[in-house]
């Protein structure tokens, strides 16, 4: 016969055999993401993953393999870059994803931020992954080049999302003012299911591919895939720091079965200074523990990307200072 004691010595020595649990309190911490038919929800929530190490959870001997001993992180869906920024130096994001042309406009008080209060207290924890600008056009348009554009109904982001500072961009060096096309300002599955129905003609984004949201409408609509190539893309590139050529990879989509040429921007992780620095600091090690890597690598295309190697790759901010003092010690940076 088993007893109650026997069964409850029998828990014990499990939890033992196991090693030590959390015990701290738990500390929330928010990641701002984006749409969640885009990249940066499927992103943040592996990154969330990967740092959070709740009450209960394993302590593990190699500091950063299990998270952060209490961290409960979660992805939280957004407008996108601008609106992270925004709840960041708020206060209503611990910290978010946004792009790097919006992170340097926004500290700076330059391009879309000129007029507006710097966001001074924005700082970067890594760079991630490079995000691809995908400009998507219905077949039944006729749209093959940006300058096709022109009196089209054009998705071009929902408001505070880094889409829309892109297309804003990318139009004005193609020549095209906006009141030249008929803008909507959608998120993206809304455009999406617009430009499926016939309500738009093209839609911007601008994330990793494969993005899901894309991947569904090229299974149900028939696409071209509008490149940003040749002396326009130059001309981008050269005059903002933070773009580089791209190419989304042929297959990755359906339908697609070229590479097209477009351009990207770096995807960066970022926080305010007010953080502790010694939580960023741990934050920034569970990050780029080792273990991590086949989760990243698995759980989305874009996450082969984040590798140490690109952590501070493109970072125009200043960094937080707990991830400043991980790079160090890790030789990243002096």
């Amino acid at each position: 016969m088993i007893s109650r004691r026997n069964i409850g010595l029998t828990g014990l020595a499990f939890l033992l055999s196991a090693g030590r649990l959390n015990a701290q309190a738990p500390r929330f911490f928010r990641i701002g993401t984006g749409s969640t038919g885009g990249t940066y929800f499927p992103i943040g929530s592996l990154i969330a993953n990967a740092v959070s190490a709740p009450p209960g959870t394993p302590v593990c001997d190699n500091p950063g393999d299990c998270g952060v001993p209490g961290l409960v992180a979660s992805a939280i869906a957004t407008g996108g870059s601008v609106a992270n920024v925004h709840a960041i130096e708020a206060g209503r994001l611990e910290s978010g994803l946004v792009q790097a042309d919006v992170a340097t406009f926004a500290h700076s008080g330059s391009g879309i931020w000129q007029g507006k209060p710097p966001a001074k207290l924005l700082r970067a924890i890594a760079n991630l992954y490079p995000e691809t600008v995908h400009l998507v056009a219905s077949r039944a348009s006729q749209i093959t080049a940006i300058g096709d554009l022109i009196g089209k109904r054009v998705a071009w982001g929902e408001k505070d999302s880094g889409t829309l500072v892109d297309a804003g961009l990318i139009l004005s060096a193609a020549g095209i003012a906006p009141d030249q096309i008929e803008a909507s300002y959608l998120p993206l599955e809304t455009a999406a299911i617009a430009l499926q129905d016939g309500k738009v003609d093209a839609l911007f984004f601008t994330g990793g591919p494969p993005v899901p949201a894309i991947a569904v409408l090229a299974s149900r609509a028939d696409l071209d895939f509008i490149p940003i190539s040749g002396a326009l893309r130059d001309r981008i590139v050269a005059e903002n720091p933070f773009f580089a050529t791209d190419r989304i990879v042929a297959g990755s989509y359906r339908q697609q079965e070229m590479p097209v040429e477009t351009i990207s921007v770096g995807a960066q992780w970022v926080t305010s200074a007010d953080q502790p620095e010694e939580l960023i600091h741990d934050i920034t090690r569970a990050l780029w523990s080792p273990i991590h890597r086949r989760m990243f690598d698995a759980g989305h295309r874009r996450g082969e990307s984040i590798q140490p190697a690109n952590a501070l790759m493109g970072i125009t901010i200043p960094l937080h200072d707990g991830a400043a003092r991980y790079y160090r010690e890790n030789h990243l940076i002096r």
